[in-house]
């Protein structure tokens, strides 16, 4: 997608990646591959695709290198990384909430995989709601140990998010007003389920946009997961491009 943004990116990338490293991967999470490319790359790469800019990119210190090696990979695009190893998911995002610029923020999870195309596809429905309504990606694709669960009405506005049910699940994309980030700055700590269930039950503008499949890479066998989605993907553009031919 290309044009003038409307919004500024974040990615949450502090994670320290222990379940992977249980797994066998003796790189920093934002460097594990899938389908040759690291997360962070992906990730990076799908909010190019969206014209999303600047990015900032919270990572922890061991993953600075990585981070400031996607810069490379990216070179006309404004990307900066900030260095800090936080204490939960929530200080991560009150971290990215202070360094966003005026107006709405695009904030994904680095571990949060899914195609270019479906992610772009996100983000341009998302540009349609208005400036201070905050869009969270939803998926009725499970793959997460601990899915957090949505409710949407008929607007497709969230009425409640709960940890054992729901209609769909979050995805870890998140388009965040500016309202509902300064009230991330005062909300009293927690997890970042902790914040969303919070706004929406003190009545602040969610919805839920669906994208068809994201993988929460935390495991070796989520990275076989999304590996088998790209290559099914990659496959099925090739007969497209081949029927046409």
């Amino acid at each position: 997608m290309t044009g003038a943004p409307t919004f500024s990116g974040g990615v949450l990338a502090a994670g320290e990646g222990r379940r992977l490293r249980r797994d066998g991967y003796s790189v920093p999470k934002v460097m594990v591959p899938v389908a040759g490319v690291p997360l962070i790359e992906h990730v990076v790469g799908n909010f190019v695709a969206a014209g999303v800019t600047p990015i900032s990119l919270l990572v922890s210190e061991e993953a600075s290198d990585g981070a400031r090696w996607v810069r490379t990979r990216f070179p006309s695009w404004d990307i900066r990384v900030l260095t800090k190893t936080t204490r939960s998911s929530l200080e991560s995002f009150q971290e990215l909430a202070r360094e966003a610029p005026t107006g709405p923020a695009l904030i994904s999870t680095v571990d949060a995989w899914c195609p270019v195309d479906d992610f772009a596809r996100f983000v341009a429905s998302a540009r349609r709601y208005a400036r201070d309504a905050t869009v969270l990606a939803v998926t009725p694709f499970v793959a997460d140990e601990r899915p957090l669960w949505i409710t949407l009405d008929g607007a497709r506005r969230v009425t409640r998010i709960d940890d054992s049910s729901g209609m769909v699940v979050t995805a870890g994309i998140y388009l965040v007003s500016e309202p509902a980030r300064r009230m991330a700055l005062e909300h009293p700590g927690g997890r970042l389920r902790d914040f969303l269930r919070w706004i929406v039950e003190n009545g602040e503008p969610v919805y839920g946009l669906s994208i068809p499949v994201v993988v929460d890479v935390d495991r070796a066998e989520d990275v076989e997961l999304a590996e088998a989605l790209a290559e099914r993907l990659a496959l099925d553009v090739h007969g497209r491009k081949g029927a046409s031919s």
